[in-house]
């Protein structure tokens, strides 16, 4: 069962950080709206959406008047706007580089959903762009930022499983609806691999701290279904890392949902399942002394990822996940689909700094600091 400890209380509104976020879709008003609520560091000022009448009913739901929702031609009236530090970017996926870019010309830190961009290319302008604005820009990898996922990360890199040899990891669900902007290549840049299949991607390289030498894959695009005309259905990826490590990755808009993640190490493995749901995290660590199962305070995800940035923004330090996570995973995910595309295996350019692309300090997780 979750621990329950005492809830530390917010600081006052002046002192935390005001975030406009960018886009009211499903996963910031059921998602981001509320969490932003039980940080500690972070709060929302302002709104940015298409639809000006559910902006004014969000903005009366959180103690925010009209004047706090902006659409989408007047986002750069937030350069006025002294208590809006940051921008939370909750758009499609090919409008990432747009809004980071207009917002990084602000003076804004910018807090982008996953993924960064459509590719390396793209994400990598994207942080540029911010570093040329001396703003702060951090990808929004919750997964990164829970006590489950780090004690499989321990566990990994401590020694715990012995010699790690194979990792697999599937993140699969049900996509029934055609007219969907994920199925849009123009907007969403892919299929299921930089939506569901990040995931997998993602913390595959965060357990192990290393980067993937090379992957082979292949992908099904059925014919005649109106869902998998743009992009693909199921992708299938295998990943290789330094001394021989492989990692199995599955992803599809196809199957009934299922999110898992497999360690498995010469003295012992784990087991995480479901690995990547908002909530419920499962996760398993078994060696000769036995199965354990660790327990951890009830948290928020996306509080902790606005509590991160606000203290990163306060203390103008470099996010765990910064720009550059996104960028990695472009990488290998541009590379996946190269594989898919010629049939061949492709080799990746070496990354010699273990975590190269992550922030300098781990990040601080529930019950800690308390």
């Amino acid at each position: 069962m979750p621990l329950k400890p005492e809830i530390p209380k917010p600081e006052a509104e002046q002192k935390r950080v005001g975030f406009a976020i960018v886009g009211i879709g499903k996963l910031s008003a059921e998602e981001l709206i509320p969490a932003a609520r039980t940080s500690q560091h972070a709060y929302i000022a302002a709104l940015v959406t298409s639809e000006e009448d559910k902006g004014e009913a969000f903005a009366r739901a959180f103690d925010l008047t009209p004047d706090d929702v902006y659409s989408y031609d007047d986002f750069e009236k937030l350069a006025g706007r002294d208590d809006v530090e940051a921008v939370y970017i909750v758009l499609p996926n090919s409008l990432h580089r747009e809004y980071v870019e207009r917002a990084a010309k602000m003076g804004k830190h910018v807090l982008c959903e996953k993924p960064l961009s459509v590719n390396e290319q793209d994400a990598q302008a994207m942080v540029d762009a911010c570093r040329a604005a001396n703003v702060l820009l951090m990808t929004a990898y919750r997964c990164q930022y829970t006590p489950e996922h780090w004690a499989a990360r321990d566990a990994v890199q401590g020694g715990k499983l012995g010699k790690v040899k194979l990792l697999d990891s599937i993140h699969v669900q049900s996509e029934d609806d055609p007219s969907v902007w994920r199925l849009k290549l123009d907007l969403a840049g892919g299929g299921p691999l930089p939506d569901v299949g990040l995931y997998s991607v993602n913390i595959i390289r965060f357990v192990l701290g290393q980067e993937p030498e090379w992957v082979f894959a292949a992908l099904h695009q059925p014919e005649g279904d109106p869902r998998f005309g743009e992009v693909e259905e199921s992708v299938s990826a295998m990943l290789g890392f330094p001394g021989g490590v492989i990692a199995n990755v599955l992803t599809s808009y196809g199957a009934l949902k299922t999110t898992t993640l497999r360690v498995m190490g010469e003295e012992g493995s784990l087991l995480m399942d479901p690995a990547f749901p908002y909530d419920g995290l499962g996760l398993e660590i078994t060696t000769d002394d036995g199965t354990f199962s660790p327990s951890f305070p009830e948290y928020d995800q996306f509080s902790r990822e606005f509590d991160h940035f606000a203290q990163c923004v306060r203390g103008g330090q470099t996010p765990w996940t910064p720009g550059e996570e996104g960028v990695a995973d472009h990488r290998v995910m541009d590379a996946i689909y190269e594989s898919a595309r010629t049939g061949k295996r492709v080799e990746l350019r070496p990354v010699e700094k273990k975590d190269a692309s992550r922030g300098p300090q781990k990040p601080e997780l529930p019950g800690e600091g308390q």
